[in-house]
Order: C-alpha cells, then structure tokens, then sequence
C-alpha cells in the first residue's frame, strides 16, 4: 500500500486545512480513509507548535498567528514554501516516532539530492540544513519538520524553502534557533518550480517509506 498523492491548489487556508487533515487522520484510524500526502502552499501564516515559546514569536505584525498541536516551536508558512502534510499509519509500517522522523529527514535529504545540494541534520535541533550561501561557516535552514502522531497515526508533516519571501521568517526565532539562519533552494542558486520539486518529493517518498503491510503490525505502545 502506497500513500495518494493530492495538490491542493491556491493559497491553502491554515485552519480549515489543519481541520480537514485531522478529520483524514482520524479516519484512516477508523479505516475508512486510505494514506495520503498533501502537497500545498498556505496563505502567509506564523505556527506554533508545542514547545513555542511567546519570546520567539518577536514581530507578527499583520500575518496570522496560530497555536498548533504538531511538535516543535515557531515557523512560517507561506507562498513559495512547499508543504507536505503526512498522514501514515504506522503500525502499517513502523511504529516507532523516532524511526518516523528520521524517514522524514531522509525523505527531504533525498529529494534536495536531486537538486545537487547537500541537506543535513543538526544533532539537538530539528530541520534540515545547508551551508549558508550569504554567511561563510554558518548552517541555514532550508527544510521544516513538525508532526503528531495520534494512535499511530501521523499528521502534519514538512515544509520545504523553494523560493518563499524569506522576510516572512524576520517575525520569530524559527525552531528557537538563534545560530543559523533560513534559506531556499533558489537563494542556493536552484531554478527549480514547484512542479519539479513535487516530482522529486514524490520520487524519493518510496525510498524512505517503503509500501506498508496490509495488515496492522503489533506494537506494545
């Protein structure tokens, strides 16, 4: 069993999108809902998840603020930036959160592979990361992650830089991270569209997240 892949198309309302991506979740609890992946782009928008701490978020101004249920602290979401939201069962797969997220991280490494750039982790601090094309010696992030995973079930998901207003990211502390900074694949020199980088993501899904069972596996969580 592999996940289905949709588009959503526009500038994707946040909490109209987290309500229908909780309802898909729980419904593949339920199994009445096959695996999917959402790929879209949100209208601009500041979230925060559950380590958020309010000194990070330092000036919203006008651009929506929201308080989420996903790991981590603050990001930005916004045109330009490639959002992948996840639902996976994964005691279909591997039921284990630390297993999940480094897939996760493989999944984006992968797909920049592609791209001719050379994604890594940073030990303690979450995300993907590059050498920074404006600051010599210092990371950058390029790629977000943030999940929940409820009975086994994962929702929200990743978000990678493409080419969004990285301004966007001057109103927090992104992730609380104080020592590097945020890029995009076109900052770093990359002409890609949003079409190639979906064909890349799609591309290197199977290589992280090989097809599930079709039956349940049994965990002790």
């Amino acid at each position: 069993m592999t996940p289905v892949f949709r588009t959503i198309d526009g500038h994707a309302p946040y909490a109209e999108t987290l309500a229908a991506m909780q309802a898909h979740a729980a419904a593949i609890r339920a199994g009445t809902a096959d695996e999917e992946v959402w790929f879209l782009e949100h209208a601009p928008v500041l979230t925060g998840g559950t380590s958020a701490r309010p000194t990070d978020l330092v000036n919203p101004g006008a651009i929506s603020v929201h308080e989420t249920s996903r790991g981590g602290q603050w990001t930005w979401h916004g045109p330009g930036q490639r959002v992948a939201y996840v639902m996976l069962d994964l005691q279909r797969r591997t039921p284990d959160v630390r297993a999940y997220v480094h897939a996760l991280e493989e999944w984006i490494i992968s797909t920049l592979t592609r791209f001719g750039v050379a994604g890594t982790r940073r030990d303690g601090l979450p995300g993907i990361w590059v050498p920074s094309p404006t600051a010599p010696g210092r990371l950058d992030k390029i790629a977000a992650i943030g999940v929940r995973i409820s009975r086994w079930v994962t929702w929200h998901g990743v978000a990678i830089n493409l080419d969004p207003d990285l301004a966007g990211f001057d109103a927090i502390i992104p992730c609380g991270v104080r020592d590097g900074g945020v890029t995009s694949l076109h900052q770093l020199g990359i002409a890609a569209d949003m079409a190639a980088l979906d064909s890349a993501l799609r591309d290197a899904f199977s290589m992280a997240f090989p097809a599930a069972d079709s039956q349940p596996v049994t965990s002790s969580r």
